[in-house]
């Protein structure tokens, strides 16, 4: 640790949020899940972005989703479950309808993130925060997973 750095108290595996339990979760733990959705289109003809492309997608939705709702006690618990975080990454066909997918979940008052590629200006990927499955699992079924 820096001389002069300020302490933070950790948990378990020096993680900040290890101790930490969502609200109403008493002694039984619920499972926490970030789902991410991609474009699958971005991967087939005509744009044929490359691999490592889609997964930066993935990873900056992601990152913007957590850091967006830091202080949400069920992400806290997510990122203290560090070594067994579940994440479900989903394929939407294209960019109609991750934007169906988007005006879904704000009806529903789901936090989520769109990311939106710059400079090229297009909605690539929507992260949400972590959620017990079952709370958000509905708004998601039709979609499968990414392959």
């Amino acid at each position: 640790m820096l001389r002069g750095s300020p302490r933070r108290k950790t948990g378990e595996g020096g993680f900040p949020y290890a101790k930490m339990a969502a609200p109403g979760s008493g002694s039984a733990r619920r499972r926490l899940v970030q789902y991410v959705v991609l474009r699958g289109d971005l991967q087939r003809e005509p744009l044929f972005w490359p691999l490592g492309a889609l997964v930066a997608q993935a990873c900056h939705a992601a990152l913007a989703a957590t850091h967006a709702h830091y202080g949400h006690a069920d992400t806290g618990a997510y990122l203290a479950e560090a070594g067994s975080m579940r994440t479900v990454v989903l394929e939407a066909l294209d960019e109609g309808a991750l934007t169906t997918l988007a005006d879904t979940l704000k009806q529903h008052n789901i936090d989520h993130k769109v990311w939106i590629e710059q400079p090229e200006n297009i909605a690539t990927c929507i992260a949400l925060r972590p959620y017990p499955k079952e709370e958000v699992h509905q708004h998601l079924k039709t979609f499968k997973l990414l392959k």
